[in-house]
């Protein structure tokens, strides 16, 4: 066994042994005193290895008699501890991986992963909820307000009460305090509605049929036949449409539920007139990839038709749709089910169009009375049911 040598300082001694990561022998530093009555012996370090002399030593050993300094094994404890507190801490991170993983995979699903991982996770997701207070969701939200749409920023706060929610019915968590921690809501007209007149629409239609890429002006035709969403018909697949049936299968939509939408007789000219090289309807530029960085195009049609900026390509088409069906006396229980809104109060943005329909309807009643009453005036005998034919 190696022999204990002493040093200049009290307390202080070594041992020489092999040296760690190289040839030859180095001096190991010990300590030892007393404290609270009880001896006390502690390896300071290697000479090498540690960087340790005889003198740091010394003072390592002082530090550890006036409690200024922790042992190797409380060191070690303390460490564990903080590493066990850490790991046991519930973190909106930790919370969003569970969160995520009970949920069946959807395209809406995919939507908040995206939402997560861009605002909530730089912001907040190293943070319990037990620590957030409503100056953190104030900053958030005016952050987002700052480069994205308020519906933006309502999203992603509708996100992160869902989370909350879902940790405190688990059981992971507490409910934050309400009086330290609430979400305010940013507030917006969500009812915003295109519609275009007739001209406006034969123009969008000309101006869609002769711009030089092909799939933006399959889109603009397809969006306005059947109302689809931008997401649904760039996934839309040749193994999903059945012309026999006619009907379209939607695997993956909003609601992550499977769903069917009729073809109609333009939807059928607009998807024969596309080339079958891929197993989507519109394809990418990579094999197994679906069309993207079509909105230049898109914005090409809107301007040669010569329609405002505000419109918005593709989701503006979608409003188009429902309300020619809406203005036609279409009833909004079936524009509802052709959107395949499931919220019936999403589909009233186009009851004044349905109601003006009714209002003409019910002007030409008034109008076929009153010619009834002057001709009944003037003696002559009228038969409302032939005057219905006129």
């Amino acid at each position: 066994m190696a022999a204990r040598i002493k040093t200049d300082y009290p307390g202080v001694y070594y041992y020489v042994q092999p040296r760690v990561g190289g040839p030859g022998t180095e001096k190991v530093f010990y300590v030892v005193f007393k404290k609270a009555g009880k001896v006390h012996e502690e390896k300071a370090g290697r000479q090498y290895a540690d960087a340790m002399t005889a003198a740091k030593a010394a003072r390592i050993r002082a530090a550890r008699i006036e409690g200024k300094r922790e042992s190797g094994k409380e060191r070690r404890a303390r460490e564990k501890a903080e590493k066990d507190a850490h790991e046991n801490r519930w973190t909106l991170n930790r919370l969003w991986e569970a969160y995520a993983a009970q949920k069946a995979p959807s395209h809406s699903l995919s939507t908040d992963a995206g939402r997560y991982q861009k605002h909530l996770a730089p912001a907040l997701g190293e943070k319990e909820p037990g620590e957030l207070v409503t100056l953190d969701a104030d900053r958030l939200r005016v952050k987002i307000l700052k480069t994205h749409s308020p519906q933006t920023a309502k999203h992603v706060l509708a996100l992160l009460k869902r989370i909350i929610r879902f940790g405190v019915r688990a059981g992971l968590i507490d409910p934050p305090s309400p009086r330290k921690f609430s979400i305010k809501m940013p507030s917006f007209d969500n009812t915003r509605t295109e519609t275009l007149t007739d001209e406006q629409l034969a123009a969008l239609l000309r101006a869609a049929a002769e711009d030089s890429n092909i799939q933006a002006g399959a889109l603009v035709r397809l969006a306005l036949a059947t109302g689809l969403r931008r997401g649904e018909m760039l996934r839309l697949r040749w193994q999903d449409i059945d012309v026999d049936a006619g009907f379209i299968t939607l695997p993956r939509t909003k609601s992550g539920k499977v769903q069917r939408v009729p073809l109609n007789g333009l939807a059928l000219d607009v998807l024969e007139g596309l080339p079958r090289t891929s197993e989507y309807c519109f394809p990418g530029q990579k094999d197994g990839e679906h069309a993207k960085g079509l909105y230049p195009a898109l914005r090409r049609i809107r301007k040669r038709a010569g329609l405002p900026d505000t419109v918005r390509p593709l989701h503006a088409w979608r409003h188009i749709y429902a309300s020619r069906l809406a203005s036609s006396g279409e009833s909004l229980y079936v524009v509802q089910k052709l959107l395949r809104h499931s919220d019936g109060r999403m589909t009233q943005r186009y009851s004044h169009l349905a109601d003006e329909t009714l209002r003409q309807a019910a002007d030409k009643a008034g109008r076929i009375m009153e010619q009834a009453e002057a001709q009944a005036q003037n003696g002559k005998v009228v038969n409302l049911a032939d005057r219905r034919k006129e």
